[in-house]
């Protein structure tokens, strides 16, 4: 056997138990998190086992583990180690707390996942493992391949532990798609190309290459990509195989014979993936290429038994989920049969039942994942999401603002080319932009309530997106292919947009594109800012090391400051929105630099990072509180009056690059990461006196003061932003005692989204507030008893009239049978038991009524028995 060289990395426990304590410890507290999507571009992003499934995004694995208690699956884990794109994972079939990864950087790891850690590491994989698989015949090795062989096999420890290569599967004369071990014959493996043929190899037998492709391709040179392969659970020779445009087919692997070629519907649906159904012998589903489209199948019939439109958009992979056993088990749930036995022996239905009858789906759930990044888990017998994350970012996040007028808003630019516009409350996306834009670098809202959006991008210029209309309204190309680092809306005249590129220039335009100004640099600019005091004012960070100050009043192009100090490139700089001529830089040297316009001078350095810094943000009340982000993956928190590091959070699982927060909810920031998620954290440990002060209700100068008063060394913590006095202004227009606003309006400006004006809305029902006065979105949370039946009724009424639509609610609405159902089950919450039946007797679900029909009385169930 050929050997290769390899390199195992164990990694010490306590390194990373010390990691997780520091996240524990740190002030800054995690309250919100908006996880990636799943990449769409490699076959095996998708793995099971027992209660726990994962999928991957470019750069990091999310784990989704089953929570007994509740019944459902939480997010577990988000690993994060592989530094380029993941190209598959794999979970260990004989122990379920180990999974592999692969990536683009010829990198496999070896995970714990209960211990969420790096157990191994494979460097120089000698090509990029474009499947994985572990053997299902040793218990800790592991199978990669890349494009046409050979067939690697690594195990892990033992007096065996290496790299070999398998001594047949080699010299492929086509590119592998994927492959699979044999879960019961030890060794036997297939394997599926681009070409669509496939190649089996079993130990003791003669190996087979390139057989089997579909019938319409023989003697062509077409290809037609194998995207499915999975061995039958109840056979030891046949499988399941999907081309892409030639579709599905049940093959024998010993006699290399087709025994089913299944049709489709219509002649342009094409499959993309497909799985057992492992609880219901001989059922199987499969998922559309184009179209979102659920398709489930007996191998006793060619044609689907039901199809489900889930999505607009196709499938990516499949996963099904068995239920959730009572208590864990590593036996079979099925009796052991003879190696004759398949799942066309199992599937013939008992004459006796219905057809209907005899395909029903069992309870089970199958984890989704969509071409646009969107992963679910869809309960396959209640016909119901479980849940689904859509429009999630799949690539690396490099900047997050939040939109002017609305603190619930928050938009986000990515590698992949989109903007996407997440409700903070709700943790999802409710706009997204049309997409196809090269890397976005940068993005700007417009001033106040305009709802346009600036994007700078790495080859495609700049351009304004229009986010309610949803299309792009104007494009800037004055930095021609060069990349756009850094876009910019001025925030005191919304006619003007700065940007900022890799030709070295800054240019200044207004929205229609008249060019107002061109700083030329001597290198690539990265950063720029609109001073927040001075509309005329704006700093740029440059490659040259420099920062430097340009004002707009004048004709001249030359600088009115250059700030000299840092040792490598400036990437972004922010001035301070509290004390006027002050800003910050952030540098590829690893520090952050504070700078005095009015002094010319650097008055501290902030050193702690140990990578390049790239998110800044300065706190909008209180003035000295610095924020910075950087490649180390952490976000620092700093206290810029003595460069004291105040808190260091660890939770980013790559890069941070965007960090931002609302003037009108300032102790919530927002962050971004090349590890694909967007994070918002709580600050308000970090100013614990503060709100003592407020509850306590000492007097104003204990909580609002001027700037000078708060960057006084050792000074407390005061406020001094636009919020707070706005807060204090309110109040001493109120007569009598205002103390309970005070409390209230305090603790939204504190408090993280999503709870809050909930708790304060009760607050009002309970001290006896008219009920017109709730806000609309009361209902939506948690209501006084009193209301909830009325809000329920309503909930359910207008569920229901969806029977008068002739067109339900529109793309991506729930069917009117969801509709109906959902109303249902709020009639029957609600006692109202009679109404509940009519519903599933409108629905056809005839058991479901007559099984509750006695609650209402015998008279109605012999009525229903009757109908």
């Amino acid at each position: 056997m050929a050997w290769m060289t390899y390199i195992s990395h164990w990694f010490d426990e306590d390194d990373w138990y010390e990691g997780q304590q520091r996240a524990k410890m740190s002030q800054v507290k995690q309250v919100g998190l908006l996880a990636a999507g799943c990449q769409p571009w490699n076959k095996d992003i998708c793995a099971a086992s027992g209660d726990r499934f994962a999928y991957c995004a470019t750069l990091a694995v999310y784990i989704y583990q089953l929570d007994h208690r509740y019944n459902e699956f939480k997010l577990h884990a988000i690993m994060s180690e592989h530094k380029k794109t993941i190209t598959a994972i794999s979970w260990c079939p004989h122990n379920p707390d180990v999974f592999a990864s692969a990536s683009a950087d010829s990198l496999v790891i070896i995970w714990n996942v209960n211990e969420q850690k790096v157990v191994a590491k494979l460097d120089n994989t000698k090509g990029i493992p474009a499947s994985l698989s572990w053997c299902w015949n040793a218990g800790d090795a592991v199978a990669f391949v890349s494009h046409r062989g050979p067939l690697y096999i690594w195990t892990i420890s033992g007096p065996d532990s290496g790299v070999t290569v398998h001594r047949e599967a080699h010299s492929f004369l086509s590119d592998i798609s994927l492959f699979r071990w044999h879960p019961k014959k030890k060794g036997k493996v297939i394997f599926g190309h681009t070409d669509g043929s496939l190649s089996i190899f079993q130990p003791g037998c003669k190996n087979q290459k390139h057989v089997l492709r579909p019938e319409s391709l023989e003697g062509t040179d077409e290809e037609d990509p194998v995207t499915a392969l999975e061995w039958d659970p109840l056979s030891t020779d046949y499988l399941l195989v999907a081309n892409l445009h030639n579709g599905i087919r049940l093959v024998d692997s010993e006699s290399l014979s087709c025994i089913t070629t299944f049709s489709f519907p219509s002649a342009a649906a094409s499959v993309q993936c497909l799985a057992w159904v492992s609880s219901a012998p001989g059922m199987f589903i499969t998922g559309d290429s184009q179209v979102g489209m659920l398709r489930v199948w007996n191998v006793s019939r060619t044609t689907p038994i039901d199809n489900f439109k889930l999505k607009q958009t196709g499938f990516h992979g499949l996963h099904v989920l068995s239920s959730p056993p009572k208590k864990k088990s590593c036996s079979s749930p099925y009796p052991t049969k003879n190696h004759h036995t398949s799942s066309t022996s199992e599937a013939v239905p008992p004459p006796t039942l219905t057809q209907n009858q005899a395909f029903s789906l069992p309870p089970g759930h199958t984890v989704c994942c969509f071409m646009d990044g969107g992963v679910g888990l869809y309960d396959m017998g209640a016909k119901k999401w479980d849940f689904l994350r859509d429009l999630g970012h799949v690539e690396t996040i490099f900047d997050c603002k939040f939109k002017p007028d609305n603190p619930d808003l928050l938009a986000t630019a990515s590698f992949d080319g989109t903007i996407k516009v997440w409700d903070i409350n709700t943790l999802s996306a409710v706009y997204t932009s049309p997409g196809n834009e090269g890397v976005i670098y940068s993005i700007s809202w417009a001033p106040g309530d305009l709802n346009c959006i600036a994007g700078g991008t790495s080859r495609n210029g700049g351009f304004i997106w229009d986010v309610r209309k949803g299309k792009m309204i104007t494009r800037f190309s004055e930095h021609g292919k060069n990349g756009i680092f850094c876009i910019a809306w001025s925030h005191k005249d919304s006619k003007r947009i700065a940007t900022c590129s890799s030709d070295g220039f800054c240019i200044i335009r207004t929205i229609d594109g008249n060019v107002l100004h061109k700083y030329r640099h001597p290198a690539a600019v990265f950063g720029c800012d609109w001073s927040q005091n001075n509309k005329d004012m704006i700093a740029t960070g440059c490659e040259d090391k420099n920062v430097r100050v340009y004002y707009l009043a004048t004709s001249s192009d030359q600088p009115l400051k250059v700030f000299t100090g840092h040792t490598a490139k400036v990437f972004h700089v922010r001035w301070s929105p509290l004390r006027e001529g002050i800003l910050c830089s952030g540098s590829d040297d690893g520090t952050v630099r504070i700078w005095d316009y009015t002094q010319d001078a650097c008055i501290n350095v902030l050193s702690g990072h140990t990578a390049p810094v790239r998110g800044l943000m300065w706190n909008p009340e209180i003035p000295y509180l610095l924020i910075s982000g950087s490649w180390d993956y952490t976000i620092r928190v700093w206290d810029t009056r003595d460069g004291t590091c105040l808190d260091t959070v660890y939770d980013h699982g790559a890069d941070v690059y965007g960090l931002t927060c609302h003037p009108s909810r300032p102790f919530t920031m927002a962050s971004c990461s090349r590890d694909s998620t967007v994070r918002l954290w709580s600050l308000t440990p970090l100013i614990n006196p503060l709100q003592i002060n407020i509850i306590a209700d000492r007097c104003w100068d204990d909580i609002i003061g001027n700037t000078d008063r708060a960057v006084e060394s050792g000074a407390p913590p005061l406020l001094c932003g636009k919020v707070s006095r706005d807060i204090k202004q309110e109040l001493e227009k109120l007569s009598g005692n205002p103390r309970g606003k005070k409390l209230r309006w305090f603790s939204e400006c504190f408090s993280p989204p999503g709870g809050s004006k909930n708790l304060w809305d009760l607050v009002a029902v309970i001290k006896g507030q008219d009920d017109s006065l709730l806000p609309q979105n009361y209902c939506k949370g948690i209501m006084h008893m009193k209301h909830l039946i009325r809000f329920r009724m309503s909930k359910a009424q207008e569920l229901t009239t969806v029977k008068m639509s002739k067109f339900g609610g529109g793309i991506g609405a729930p069917s009117k049978e969801e509709r109906l159902k959902e109303a249902a089950e709020i009639h029957l919450r609600l006692g109202q038991i009679q109404r509940y039946c009519e519903l599933m007797v409108e629905l056809g679900e005839w058991d479901k009524a007559l099984s509750i029909a006695p609650g209402v009385s015998m008279k109605y169930w012999r009525k229903l028995m009757q109908r």
